[in-house]
């Protein structure tokens, strides 16, 4: 319905070949269906209330507000990220030597890839914008941050949100949201590139073109820098710190700089009075019992989870003499201090990576999400040996004697490990999953297929990775108790000789049975059958799947036997058992004398 009406509404206006144009044509029609119900529905609630029929008004109201959330949520899902997305991509046209004209054929040879890509790439932008607020929540005064919502606040609930607010105050925050992220990519991206330009002629653009000799497809090199490694960077707790420090640092430093403390920290007075009266309470809680210490340290725990982004609600300031101007020229400060941060982000792990690539490549053009990846590695890697080194130094030479001893041997074993764990496995898994699914699908029983080792590792490392997850996800099995064991132990407590015994050997194994018994078989055995050629090379290409199909079937078998054997003994206690006894288990002794056990079984 919402379909039709919308495109009888622009056939009529005559703005059809326009949202043709659009080549989503369905899904325009039926949005603008949508929002012409939702203004017929508000007309209709104001004539049932002029002449007072209540159900009709309150039935209209329901509908209205069920159109009115399900758009708020399409707006603010789907169109807000997809806005960033391009507006991201428009302004960094001149990073990769790009076109307007570039990114319209894109669009015009495949819409619907285009349009999701530039949507992905919009939420990404958003999520860690939001996550960014929620550490700036935990270092800043509560009330700072007054016009932003609060995510944590318990009292934050979206959907009666948009239930109760009024349309135009969803349009003037959404116009008001789009101001304030696109100002924000102008400052970050746009003038940086435009600066880069300017003192670095020759840095500029990224290499991002593909060549036939690529070793990784440029998708499986996107996904592995957005599933590998950023999550490997930002899931670190030490890294998160790191920003939460430089961020009280640079508050710290524009505070006392522009008078603004007590604005921006709070008093720091009545901090340091509340943190005493908090440890003289919890001193005196211990002294009156000693067994309430846990309790004490469970709601510490459940109020620093509901307190994660900040205190919720506002915190008195002291007011400064011509406040205005210290907001204008914290704003100013706050403008430099990022557009510095995003030339350092634009520049030095891009650099770094180049210059340790061309140790191995020479002078050939790399893919920049290679030096990139490599460069931010390095440089985290820099950071971290500075850190670790500072707060060694104070214990002395033979104590940094000793832990440079451990943590060599640590790293040791750690590069075992991921030689092992991310590079033999993945590889195998990829290897085991072109031969089984791509190359059936892609590639026709005339031709032969090709196989890329580096592209077949990349999809593999996200194959063990959703794997990982799934099996964690799933029942108690022995590969799912074995992963747990090596994450509870880490990396500081890595039991190499457990993880090559338990984990390592036993899916090298799996992996490589799966490879080599259908290829001896389909080269050594269907060969000496006497078999044609045809016959051989549809062996050989399709016993992969087939086994696949197999082994699928008899999982499925032993599942529905087993599920079988329960309903069995559910319908045999169902009718048969009469009540159930706890009886005391008794070891049995060769003794004449000792009594014989009960004959009451447990099932009777």
């Amino acid at each position: 319905c919402p379909y039709h009406i919308g495109h009888f509404s622009l056939v009529g206006l005559g703005f059809e070949e326009h949202v043709q144009a659009s080549h989503f044509e369905g899904l325009i029609t039926t949005i603008v269906g949508y929002i012409l119900l939702a203004i017929t529905l508000i007309i209709c609630h104001g004539l049932a209330t002029l002449v007072k029929f209540h159900r009709s008004r309150r039935l209209l109201g329901v509908c209205y507000i069920v159109v009115k959330v399900s758009l708020l949520v399409v707006v603010e899902i789907g169109v807000f990220p997809l806005i960033c997305g391009w507006w991201l991509d428009i302004c960094s046209l001149e990073m990769f030597d790009a076109t307007l004209k570039d990114r319209e054929l894109s669009f015009q040879s495949a819409p619907g890839t285009t349009m999701f890509l530039h949507w992905l790439v919009g939420m990404v932008y958003v999520f860690y914008f939001a996550s960014f607020i929620l550490l700036l929540r935990e270092v800043l005064r509560p009330g700072v941050l007054w016009f932003l919502r609060n995510l944590n606040d318990p009292d934050f609930n979206p959907v009666q949100e948009m239930i109760h607010l009024p349309i135009y105050r969803h349009l003037r925050r959404f116009i008001l949201s789009v101001i304030v992220f696109g100002s924000i990519v102008l400052l970050m991206l746009w003038l940086p590139i435009r600066i880069i330009k300017s003192l670095l002629p020759h840095f500029l653009p990224y290499n991002v073109m593909l060549y036939s000799d690529a070793p990784v497809s440029e998708l499986s090199l996107e996904l592995l820098l957005l599933q590998v490694v950023l999550p490997a960077l930002l899931e670190q707790g030490h890294t998160r710190q790191w920003l939460k420090g430089l961020v009280r640092a640079w508050t710290v430093t524009a505070g006392y700089l522009l008078d603004l403390h007590s604005y921006l920290l709070g008093d720091q007075e009545e901090n340091e009075n509340s943190a005493n009266q908090q440890v003289n309470n919890n001193q005196h809680a211990r002294n009156n019992n000693a067994i309430p210490v846990v309790g004490e340290g469970l709601h510490a725990a459940h109020q620093a989870i509901l307190q994660q982004g900040g205190p919720v609600g506002f915190q008195p300031y002291r007011r400064p003499l011509n406040f205005p101007l210290r907001i204008f020229l914290l704003i100013v400060f706050m403008c430099i201090t990022l557009l510095i941060a995003s030339l350092i982000c634009l520049t030095l792990p891009v650099f770094a990576g180049r210059w340790l690539m061309s140790f191995w490549t020479g002078t050939a053009k790399i893919h920049e999400l290679y030096t990139a990846a490599c460069g931010l590695y390095v440089c985290w890697l820099t950071i971290r040996a500075v850190t670790v080194l500072v707060a060694w130094m104070p214990q002395g030479r033979r104590v940094i004697f000793q832990k440079v001893k451990e943590w060599s041997l640590m790293i040791m074993k750690t590069v075992i490990v991921a030689v092992l764990l991310a590079g033999v496995v993945p590889l195998l898994l990829g290897l085991l999953f072109e031969l089984v699914i791509v190359a059936p699908l892609r590639v026709p029983l005339d031709q032969t297929p090709l196989f890329y080792p580096w592209q077949d590792w990349a999809l593999g490392v996200l194959h063990a990775k959703i794997i990982a997850a799934i099996t964690l996800m799933g029942p108690q099995w022995w590969l799912k108790t074995v992963i747990e064991q090596v994450y509870a132990n880490g990396i500081r407590n890595i039991d190499l000789q457990y993880i090559v015994r338990k984990l390592a050997a036993p899916v090298i194994s799996v992996l490589l049975l799966s490879l080599c018994v259908p290829y001896v078989i389909a080269s050594g055995i269907v060969p000496l059958l006497g078999v044609t050629a045809e016959m051989q090379n549809l062996v050989h290409r399709r016993i992969y799947p087939f086994l696949l199909m197999v082994v699928v079937l008899m999982g499925i078998l032993s599942f529905q036997v087993r599920q079988f054997k329960r309903l069995y003994e559910h319908i045999k206690n169902d009718k048969y058992l009469v009540g159930q006894r706890l009886v005391n288990y008794e070891r049995k002794s060769g003794k004449q004398g000792t009594s014989p056990p009960p004959p009451q079984s447990s099932q009777e």
